[in-house]
């Protein structure tokens, strides 16, 4: 990696330091020979003339300037006189230096300059062959990156991953660099429910597995409410294909609400939409025993459904396809439901799809920009974060707390059943 690599990511000399507000007339200039402290507005008028000075290539100059400013009692002025000078010193071919004084930003508390810190040393430690050491400096600088750097350490890891010899991490890395996200949410759910499954299918106690965790409505009656949940761990013992149909389903749809929402939002969702499911066999069905993921997997295609349909996210053209024949997919099993009543609970898929369908409405896609976060006033088509807080936001949650409602008059009714 050159040299402009590691001056890459530097706060650009033309604008005023990271964290601190420029001087009220920065075109007055300051003696940087004066002696006495500084009072913040000539602190910040001297980072100013610094950077005007790197930007006319009077180095030794700007390093004078930035130098004055360093030991002021706020670190983030500070932080910036350092992050000047190191830039100077570098710019003199005086690397040494500059790497020390990178490395003395970092000694000093948070500020706005220890990310561009943290970078410059990842990109020295490459020049001097540290592969593990730029590793562990990237790995920092990632931490604090802004959203728009983000793709470009992540491929600069990506590639020091695979020069080290870990090709797993180098893939993951490269795809976060691409803008796609490692489904791991998805995958351990999917790796769960199929080692639990075949488990309680195969092994000689698998009876007591079935047992311990099917849904049972009298036990879960008599409090066990875990069961509520547990179910989706488990699926009929004398038929594999009703595995392999629900890992499929949750394979296509898993990932895409992984990669709308996130790692955390998708487990939490598709518990909620497992509990919808269970609800509605609870409240419901004929049988007594119940077993299988259909509804909370028909809860995270409500979520699809709903969600693309109302906060318009940007998919990648795989999930286009999926989201564009998930109607037809759904009017499908419908009519299989009918057909095959006695065998398919289609109350569990009904309440696991509701779930889904008011979290779809409820819960903007936080993982990726949508039409509304790019008319966002002030956005600048930034990803809306989060739950909706704006009044739009606060009349899509109602169907949210009309579901939660719902679903505590379901428990109370099946209790009292």
């Amino acid at each position: 990696m050159g040299r402009c690599g590691i001056v890459a990511g530097m706060t650009q000399p033309t604008e005023p330091p990271p964290g601190v507000n420029p001087a009220p007339d920065p075109a007055t200039p300051i003696d940087r020979h004066a002696s006495g402290p500084l009072t913040r507005e000539a602190a910040t008028t001297l980072l100013v003339q610094g950077a005007a000075l790197l930007e006319t290539g009077d180095y030794g100059e700007a390093l004078g300037t930035y130098q004055r400013v360093v030991g002021f009692d706020d670190p983030e002025v500070t932080a910036a006189g350092l992050l000047g000078m190191a830039q100077a010193r570098y710019r003199m071919d005086d690397e040494e230096s500059a790497i020390r004084t990178w490395e003395a930003i970092l000694e000093l508390p948070e500020t706005s300059a220890t990310y561009h810190a943290w970078r410059n040393v990842a990109a020295a430690r490459v020049r001097d062959g540290d592969l593990n050491g730029a590793i562990g400096a990237y790995r920092e600088a990632d931490r604090r990156a802004p959203d728009s750097d983000k793709a470009e350490i992540s491929n600069r890891l990506g590639w020091l991953a695979k020069e080290t010899g870990n090709v797993r991490a180098s893939r993951r890395y490269f795809a976060r660099g691409r803008g796609s996200v490692v489904p791991y949410a998805s995958y351990a759910i999917l790796g769960l429910t199929i080692a639990v499954s075949l488990t309680a299918m195969f092994a000689q106690d698998g009876g007591a597995i079935y047992k311990a965790i099917q849904l049972d409505k009298v036990k879960v009656a008599a409090g066990e409410v875990w069961r509520l949940w547990t179910v989706t761990l488990l699926h009929d013992k004398a038929n594999v294909l009703h595995l392999l149909f629900n890992m499929y389903g949750l394979y296509l749809a898993g990932p895409i609400v992984e990669r709308l929402y996130g790692s955390t939002r998708t487990v939490v969702f598709y518990l909620v939409c497992a509990l919808g499911g269970s609800l509605g066999s609870f409240a419901f069905g004929d049988a007594r025993f119940g077993v299988g993921a259909s509804g909370a997997i028909f809860g995270l295609f409500g979520i699809l459904l709903i969600a693309t349909r109302t906060h318009n996210p940007a998919l990648d053209r795989a999930s286009r396809n999926f989201v564009a024949q998930l109607g037809t997919l759904l009017m499908i099993n419908v009519i299989f439901g009918i057909i095959a009543s006695g065998y398919i609970d289609n109350f569990a898929h009904a309440g696991g799809f509701i779930a889904g369908a008011l979290i779809g409405i409820a819960f903007v896609p936080g993982k990726v920009a949508t039409i509304r976060s790019m008319w966002q006033p002030g956005s600048g088509g930034t990803v809306a974060a989060g739950f909706i807080g704006s009044s739009i936001g606060r009349l899509a949650a109602m169907p949210l707390l009309a579901g939660l409602m719902a679903v505590a008059a379901v428990i109370g009714l099946g209790r009292w059943v």
